[in-house]
């Protein structure tokens, strides 16, 4: 159990600490990860931003992943997608809702500077907590394709088998606590709540 999202931060930073004078990239997935981010960036002395994914969601559960969409358009969609979406046409309409999405978030997010360029440098992806896996391995892929020199995948906490889906999307993974009973990633947090626009595009603003 974390008592926050700074709690669970430092605690990953520790994990991390190889990696110190290093000059890591600490790329957060939004929103929930960008507080964790710069913590993590500030402890390990690297650079902090964000990698824009979104999940798609399933008609009528809204908090459940059927996959994920990165900024290029390119997909991953869970081995149960088609049946719990019931259309192809459902599919393509949720990725249009989510590509639009992060189109408004990058012209908010970092409206004065182009993303931080990832390539030849190891690269540390932030999350609060994996629950399907779909957003990290949309941003892992998304990331592979601009030539890092690491890319490690960095979470508080995730159950064993989507452990298992995102290890082969990454060189390295690191989870402190994988339990076997996992229903959503906000029962490991003592205090859980929504991170807004606002906060993000302050930390980031700090941060350049």
């Amino acid at each position: 159990m974390f008592r926050n999202r700074e709690d669970a931060a430092q605690r990953l930073a520790e994990a991390l600490v190889q990696y110190r004078g290093q000059h890591p990239l600490v790329l957060a997935i939004p929103r929930g990860a960008v507080p964790m981010a710069k913590i993590i960036a500030d402890a390990l002395g690297g650079e902090v931003d964000v990698v824009l994914v979104r999940k798609l969601r399933a008609p009528g559960n809204p908090e459940f992943a059927i996959g994920a969409v990165d900024e290029t358009g390119w997909t991953y969609l869970g081995d149960y997608a088609g049946r719990v979406a019931g259309s192809t046409e459902y599919i393509e309409a949720e990725k249009e809702t989510q590509l639009k999405v992060m189109r408004e978030r990058r012209s908010s997010y970092t409206p004065v500077r182009p993303p931080l360029d990832p390539a030849g440098r190891i690269v540390i992806v932030v999350d609060d907590g994996l629950a399907t896996g779909s957003t990290m391995i949309a941003a892992l892929h998304s990331l592979r394709a601009k030539s890092p020199k690491k890319l490690i995948c960095a979470v508080p906490v995730a159950p064993p088998d989507t452990l298992a889906k995102v290890e082969p999307y990454a060189d390295e993974v690191v989870c402190l606590s994988a339990p076997a009973m996992f229903y959503a990633v906000g029962q490991f947090y003592q205090s859980f709540p929504q991170v807004s626009d606002e906060e993000v595009i302050a930390l980031l603003g700090a941060a350049s």
